[in-house]
């Protein structure tokens, strides 16, 4: 999944030790989308080598490519939003999946056939009904 917007807050490191003895990191972000009602969403990036590489700062216009995963601790549900990559700007999709490319052609409307009377038709034959139309 992909959003794209523009980076309003950049949240404190979180280090710690996993139950495995190995050091973890996680950098939170959150956005903006560039929507007409815009929406802040938060999101963290895990993983020393993956801040590193995909730097972010206040006022950044990115397109964030992430996973969505829910997890259940002591009866409660927790959602986290895992960004996997960070480009700077705005990434167009691909050629292929432009709305012009990716709409089907009109279908041809078929001619009616000649034993069906078509809506003008009735309603000429129903001219000195009742009916309100």
């Amino acid at each position: 999944m992909e959003i794209v917007g523009k980076i309003i807050q950049v949240l404190p490191i979180q280090e710690g030790v996993g139950r495995n003895g190995n050091p973890w990191k996680v950098q939170g972000y959150v956005l903006e989308t560039q929507e007409q009602y815009p929406r802040k969403v938060q999101f963290e990036i895990f993983g020393e080598d993956r801040i590193k590489n995909n730097p972010c700062n206040i006022d950044d216009v990115v397109t964030v490519s992430f996973d969505i995963e829910s997890r259940e601790f002591n009866g409660r549900w927790y959602t986290s939003i895992r960004a996997w990559k960070v480009q700077q700007g705005v990434v167009e999709a691909t050629a292929s999946a432009t709305p012009a490319a990716a709409a089907p052609a009109p279908a041809a409307q078929p001619a009616p056939a000649a034993n069906v009377q078509t809506f003008d038709a009735v309603a000429s034959q129903d001219e000195g009904t009742d009916l309100p139309f």
